[in-house]
């Protein structure tokens, strides 16, 4: 089986169509079918902050109906469950965008919609092992000890926020370690949440999230083949929110 594994999307449902073309899909029945038989992959964080959220997501619910979705999901996936469910959850760093756009529907749709999106995320894996376990996408990482171990809490937190410190940056982020710099495992882990400029290639882990709400560039790496394929970002850029390692 051959994949393309979609870095953060955030909304920015334009930029995904292009990336999906460029990659050889093309939309039957309003699904993304490649003619190679291929196989979408996504990190997660396909919602907040970018101008079409749901849009996006109804592309995802309708994939996972036809059983072909493969999405790990990350932060800001969490995030709306938890607010889909009624929990008091704060309407910032970019949640509060879907929230509008969910608001915006009719009554009843809006209702419809937040029970869909509760049913789409209790569908997911925490993350996924591919190709035999050689490939594990996994939204903000994951550590080799961690792959196909009974769930913990300390998992989840990794796989959703990363290696966090419990320090926080000055905009609200959390801190976090370098863990790809110290990974040794022989599964190549995909994942994104980190915004970089480029994808970053370290010890079999490969960063996808290119930034494209923050003006970056929406990307996709080819596995096995192990090639990247980007498009440009429709947004305004935003270079403080890029992540630059040593």
């Amino acid at each position: 089986m051959k994949f393309d594994i979609i870095g953060d999307i955030h909304g920015c449902y334009q930029e995904f169509v292009s990336l999906s073309e460029k990659l050889g899909y093309r939309m039957e029945d309003g699904l993304p079918v490649h003619p190679d038989g291929r196989k979408l992959v996504f990190v997660g964080d396909a919602m907040d902050r970018g101008p079409d959220s749901l849009n996006m997501l109804r592309l995802l619910f309708k994939m996972q109906d036809a059983g072909i979705l493969q999405y790990s999901p990350g932060n800001h996936c969490n995030k709306l469950y938890r607010y889909a469910k009624g929990n008091n959850v704060k309407l910032a760093h970019g949640l509060e965008t879907t929230v509008a756009e969910i608001d915006a529907l009719p009554a009843m749709e809006r209702i419809s919609f937040l029970n869909r999106y509760r049913q789409f995320y209790e569908a997911l894996p925490l993350y996924l092992m591919l190709d035999d376990n050689k490939l594990i996408v996994s939204h903000a990482g994951i550590l080799a000890n961690m792959i196909g171990a009974p769930y913990s809490e300390k998992i989840r937190v990794f796989v959703l926020y990363g290696d966090i410190t419990g320090k926080k940056l000055p905009d609200g982020r959390p801190v976090r370690r370098d863990w790809a710099k110290h990974y040794k495992g022989d599964a190549w882990i995909v994942y994104g949440h980190t915004p970089v400029k480029e994808a970053r290639f370290v010890n079999h882990t490969v960063n996808v999230d290119t930034g494209c709400v923050f003006g970056g560039k929406l990307t996709a790496l080819r596995f096995p083949e192990m090639e990247v394929l980007s498009v440009p970002s429709l947004q305004s850029l935003i270079e403080e929110k890029f992540t630059t390692f040593d």
